[in-house]
C-alpha cells in the first residue's frame, strides 16, 4: 500500500512540534531566531504547538540527515521527552533526508515548505485557489513517494522480489503525474478566462492597483478601508489566498480596480509560486503596486526585502511600488518613522482608517506620473469624441473655441494614441 498523505499536519488534535534550526556560516543566531520564531506562527497557524527548538551549528548539511547522526540521536531523545508528534525543519529537506529521520526519530520528519503548504490546503476556497495548491501539494509529495513501513518487507533484491512492489510504486507515480498533467490543464483555461475578463478591462480603460505585501500585514483591511469591500480579514497568517477585485472612484472621478493577493513570505517556496502565477499575473501586469507592510513589525524591513524578492522572481520589479506603512494605530507603532526613511510612501491604519486619505490621493498622484498629460482640440460637432475623452482618460481643463474645444487631458500611451489625430504637437 502506497503512502499518500491526506495532510501533512494531522489536525484531530494539537500536535507537539519540535522545531529544529541550522546555524551555518554567515548567519547570524539573532537572524535564525527570526527565522524560527516565524516558523513558530506557521506552526500554530497550521494547528499544531511547538513544545520544543533545537539548534545546531554546521558547516554544511549532512547529506544522510541534514544534521549529523549524533544529532538526530540527541533530536530523538529530545522528541521522547516533550512526546513530539513531528519534527519541523526550518530548512528544506531531500526526500532521502526526510525518510532517514523519520526512521530514526520514529516519527513524522517534515520541513519550512511542507507546514506552508498545509497551511495553504487549509485556506484555499475558489476552485482555482484549490487546484493551484493540490498541484503544489503534488509536486512537492512525488519524489516523497513511499510505500507504508514493512509493505516492502520482501524486496531483498532477489529473484522474484524486485517487481511487484517496484511496479506499483511506478502505477502510483503515474497516477500522480497525470493528476499533475490534469491540473496543469485546467489552471491553462482558468488563466484564459481571466485573460478575457482582462482585455474586457483594458477596454474599459480601468486602471489596475493590485495590492501586495507580506503575509498577515493588513492587504485585505486595506482593501476594505479602500474600497468599502466587506472581505473577512482574521489576523492569522495567509488568510487570503484567492485574489479579490474590487473597485472605487479617485477624486479625480477616475474609476479604479484594486486586486488583494496572496500574501508573501521569505523563502516562499518555488513551487507554490509557479502553481500561483496564473494569480499572480495580475501583480505583472499591474500599473501600481501597493506595498502594504506591517508598519508594527520590528521586522519591517526584512519583510519588505523578503517581498521585494518574491517580485523579482515573478517577474514584477518593473512595476511601479507605492510603501504603505499599516499599523500606525498600534501603541508605539514604528509606522510614521519607517515612512520617513522611504521616500514617496505613506503611513496609515487599515482598522481605524487613520491616514487613508492620504493614501488614496497619493495612489492618484503616482497613477498620474505614469500618465501623459496632452491637449486635444475637438470639432464641436464631435460629441462623441468628447465623450470619450472623457471616458478614457481625466480631463483637466476644458476651454471653448469658434470651432473646437480645447481640452487638456490625463491618458495613458494607449488612450493618446487613439486620439493622436486630434492631439496638439507642442
Amino acid at each position: 500500500m502506497t503512502y499518500i498523505p491526506d495532510t501533512l499536519i494531522t489536525r484531530e488534535f494539537r500536535e507537539k512540534i519540535v522545531l529544529v534550526g541550522v546555524l551555518f556560516p554567515g548567519v547570524s543566531a539573532e537572524e535564525l531566531d527570526r527565522q524560527l520564531d516565524e516558523l513558530a506562527l506557521l506552526v500554530d497557524t497550521a494547528g499544531a504547538d511547538v513544545a520544543a527548538r533545537v539548534i545546531q551549528r554546521r558547516d554544511a548539511p549532512d547529506p544522510a540527515t541534514f544534521v549529523g547522526s549524533g544529532k538526530v540521536q540527541e533530536l530523538r531523545e529530545i522528541c521522547l521527552a516533550v512526546d513530539s508528534d513531528t519534527v519541523v525543519f526550518e530548512h528544506n529537506l531531500s526526500p532521502a533526508q526526510q525518510r532517514n529521520l523519520e526512521k530514526i526519530l520514529g516519527r513524522t520528519a517534515i520541513d519550512r515548505t511542507a507546514v506552508i503548504l498545509d497551511i495553504f490546503a487549509q485556506n484555499a476556497r475558489t476552485p482555482e485557489g484549490k487546484a493551484q495548491v493540490e498541484l503544489a501539494l503534488l509536486q512537492y509529495r512525488l519524489p516523497r513517494l513511499r510505500r507504508v513501513s514493512g509493505s516492502l518487507s520482501q524486496q531483498a533484491g532477489g529473484i522474484g522480489t524486485r517487481g511487484p512492489g517496484e511496479t506499483q510504486l511506478e502505477v502510483d507515480r503515474r497516477r500522480l503525474v497525470q493528476r499533475i498533467h490534469h491540473i496543469r490543464r485546467e489552471l491553462k483555461e482558468i488563466d484564459r478566462t481571466r485573460n478575457v475578463q482582462r482585455q474586457g478591462r483594458e477596454r474599459g480603460r480601468h486602471r489596475e492597483v493590485t495590492l501586495v505585501g507580506y503575509t498577515n500585514a493588513g492587504k485585505s483591511s486595506m482593501l476594505n478601508v479602500l474600497t468599502g469591500a466587506d472581505v473577512v480579514t482574521e489576523n492569522r497568517l495567509f488568510a487570503t489566498l484567492d485574489p479579490r477585485t474590487r473597485q472605487r472612484q479617485l477624486p479625480g472621478g477616475e474609476t479604479i480596480l484594486f486586486t488583494d493577493t496572496v500574501g508573501f513570505i521569505s523563502n516562499l517556496p518555488h513551487d507554490l509560486i509557479q502553481a500561483f502565477m496564473s494569480t499572480l499575473k495580475s501583480v505583472q501586469l499591474a500599473d501600481l503596486l501597493v506595498h502594504v507592510v506591517d508598519g508594527a513589525s520590528e521586522d519591517a524591513e526584512l519583510q519588505i526585502s523578503a517581498v521585494r524578492e518574491v517580485l523579482t522572481e515573478i517577474g514584477a520589479d518593473h512595476v511601479p511600488e507605492l510603501l504603505v506603512f499599516n499599523k500606525a494605530d498600534v501603541v508605539g507603532s514604528r509606522a510614521r518613522d519607517l515612512s520617513k526613511l522611504y521616500e514617496g510612501s505613506v503611513w496609515a491604519s487599515a482598522l481605524t482608517g487613520l491616514n487613508i486619505d492620504e493614501v488614496i490621493t497619493t495612489i492618484g498622484e503616482q497613477l498620474r506620473t505614469h500618465d501623459r498629460v496632452v491637449t486635444l482640440h475637438l470639432p464641436l460637432d464631435r460629441g462623441d469624441l468628447l465623450a470619450a475623452a472623457h471616458r478614457e482618460g481625466e480631463v483637466l481643463d476644458t476651454t471653448m473655441g469658434d470651432e473646437y474645444v480645447e481640452l487638456r487631458v490625463v491618458l495613458d500611451s494607449v488612450g493618446a494614441a487613439r486620439f493622436s489625430e486630434w492631439k496638439v504637437v507642442a
